[in-house]
């Protein structure tokens, strides 16, 4: 439940381990619920039949979670502003926060680690930016290196290139690529197609909190299924493993 509003209902869904998966759906269908489902944010009503499980857990320490799993979502898009400068966007994965602040004991390898993970971006550059004073493109990528700096299992992608202009929308989805065939697990969460790289191979569709289809991209994908989710006509290409739909 979002308040007296019903987010998911009879939701079921299990993503494996290391599994690259995308869930595609239309405005306030429950993707981001979904999202904040897994990091806890959000929880299940507590019913007879209702269960959940993360990494074979039902209970957990919501600080230990969260270094298990990176997010790049635009709720910390919105709270990543003003003065925290990149290389302290990146420290604050290590402790669940958006900047480091003056309860932050910061080790010498964490700032190592951080110091990595703006390379492996290559945008080491932003270090000691502002992120006030970033692009939307390059505090997303800041924000991705902020959920890379903990080695996570898998990467949580809510809605990744929204507000973004084509050139950071296409280095975005390039990211994904290279962190997907890096062996890092990717969980996507959009209501665009062009977002679901070609290493995604699982798609599930959401509609008014429910799942309405699952199963491989190829054979969920079509035309007339995306049609009944949005509630429009649509056409939709395919090139080279990338979809677009208009």
């Amino acid at each position: 439940m979002r308040g007296q509003k019903i987010a998911l209902d009879d939701f079921n869904l299990r993503i494996e381990a290391n599994e690259h998966i995308a869930i595609l759906g239309p405005n306030g269908c429950g993707k981001s619920t979904l999202i904040k489902t897994i990091t806890r944010e959000c929880y299940p009503v507590a019913r007879p039949e209702s269960s959940m499980s993360i990494l074979g857990e039902e209970s957990w320490d919501v600080f230990a979670l969260r270094a298990r799993l990176g997010i790049v979502s635009n709720d910390l898009m919105l709270s990543c502003t003003g003065k925290a400068s990149g290389r302290d966007v990146v420290l604050s994965g290590f402790f669940s926060s958006i900047s480091i602040f003056s309860n932050h004991t910061v080790e010498a390898t964490q700032f190592e680690l951080a110091d990595a993970a703006l390379a492996q971006l290559k945008i080491s550059h932003l270090a000691e930016r502002p992120v006030g004073e970033m692009s939307s493109g390059e505090a997303r990528r800041v924000l991705i290196a902020r959920a890379l700096v903990h080695n996570p299992g898998a990467l949580l992608f809510d809605e990744p290139c929204n507000s973004l202009d084509l050139s950071a929308q296409q280095s975005l989805r390039h990211t994904m690529r290279a962190l997907a065939n890096s062996g890092t697990a990717i969980i996507l969460v959009t209501h665009e197609l062009a977002d679901i790289v070609p290493e995604i191979q699982r798609v599930v569709l959401l509609s008014g909190g429910r799942v309405v289809a699952d199963g491989p991209k190829e054979e969920i994908l079509k035309v007339e299924r995306l049609a009944a989710l949005f509630g429009v006509e649509v056409e939709m290409s395919r090139r080279g493993g990338h979809y677009h739909l208009w």
